[in-house]
């Protein structure tokens, strides 16, 4: 008898993923070509909670088959009492799972951005930082479809544009180290699938609080959206990511290309010539000029790109825009001005 469909589900998603490493680390590894490359590493991002146990468990059972090394890592935002206890279980658990190495890292969450933002921005640092600490190829990340159903809702109530409505990519970071392997899983594939393994979980109390925004997504506006419209809605919004994926990919690499013809000798960028574009396409190269003069990417939002767009499109004489990171942003004599002020 094979495995339950929930662990054969994960494990197939699990699978497909790091072939795609393998191949990857096989093509890109600097040894002689009839030198066989060393076996690469693969982390698991780990809290404790179902969907990160699932996956730790996956790739536990499928690297070895692919002679992959597979570790994990799990981050202590010492947000709630006794967390560094609750992150040495994780890492008890995922030692118990055959994963070598296991490392905890304890981070300080600052307030930038909210409390959700600063803790996603302490986290990353932190995986970013043990990633490269133990020369991981990668790292696994447990998002499933319902997260990027939350996200792709969270996008379109902040009104930022296609983008944020293409939710979660499979691969993302520097170098593609970001991987998701269950944006095709629901959240309760997942969690079956550590019940059938009895693999304990911790059920984190910030997803259930009602102070977070996307908690009260999860348990308030989803259910309520599913009532109103019908089950179908998660998978709906997770396609609706990936359409709008593919178009804002498209729309970038016509931004990019379009860049270059709008600057004039001096790279600087010229209003005539930005007002010809289609909006979509002006308004990425305006961001891409602000992001290049020091604006942060997650703090320049749709608004920031609307007022600079506004010196192209209905100019009345207004002045400079000012922008996050000290960008200012001004016309002068048929010029789009971009620095730091």
């Amino acid at each position: 008898m094979g495995p339950h469909p929930a662990v054969a589900a994960i494990r197939l998603a699990v699978r497909r993923v790091l072939h795609d490493i393998l191949t990857e680390h096989r093509r890109t590894a600097a040894v002689p070509s009839h030198e066989r490359p060393p076996s690469p590493l693969v982390l698991v991002a780990c809290s404790g909670g179902a969907d990160s146990m699932a996956l730790a468990s996956a790739l536990a059972f499928e690297a070895p088959k692919l002679g992959i090394r597979a570790g994990g890592v799990t981050v202590d935002h010492g947000l709630q009492a006794e967390s560094d206890a609750r992150a040495a279980e994780v890492v008890q658990r995922l030692r118990e799972l055959g994963l070598d190495p296991v490392v905890s890292t304890a981070v300080t969450v600052g307030r930038e951005g909210g409390p959700e933002a600063a803790a996603r921005d302490a986290r990353y640092a932190a995986l970013d930082a043990a990633a490269e600490r133990h020369g991981a190829h990668a790292v696994l990340l447990g998002h499933t479809r319902d997260d990027q159903a939350e996200t792709v809702l969270l996008g379109l109530a902040r009104g930022s544009g296609i983008r944020s409505l293409s939710g979660m990519a499979a691969v993302s970071g520097a170098g593609g180290r970001y991987r998701r392997p269950f944006l095709g899983l629901d959240r309760q594939t997942a969690r079956k699938a550590c019940m059938v393994q009895s693999l304990p979980v911790w059920d984190d109390p910030h997803n259930a609080d009602p102070a977070y925004t996307r908690s009260r997504l999860r348990h308030e506006g989803l259910p309520a959206l599913e009532k109103a419209l019908g089950k179908g809605v998660v998978e709906a919004l997770a396609r609706t990511a990936q359409l709008s994926r593919d178009d804002a990919d498209a729309l970038d690499v016509w931004a990019g290309q379009a860049e270059a013809s709008v600057r004039d000798a001096t790279g600087r960028l010229e209003c005539a010539k930005l007002y010809t574009l289609p909006p979509a396409v002006r308004r990425r190269v305006l961001r891409r000029a602000a992001i290049e003069a020091g604006a942060p990417a997650g703090s320049l939002f749709a608004r920031h790109i609307e007022e600079v767009d506004r010196l192209i499109t209905g100019w009345r004489g207004q002045g400079a825009i000012n922008l996050p990171g000290k960008v200012v942003a001004q016309r002068q004599g048929g010029r789009l001005v971009i620095r730091q002020g």
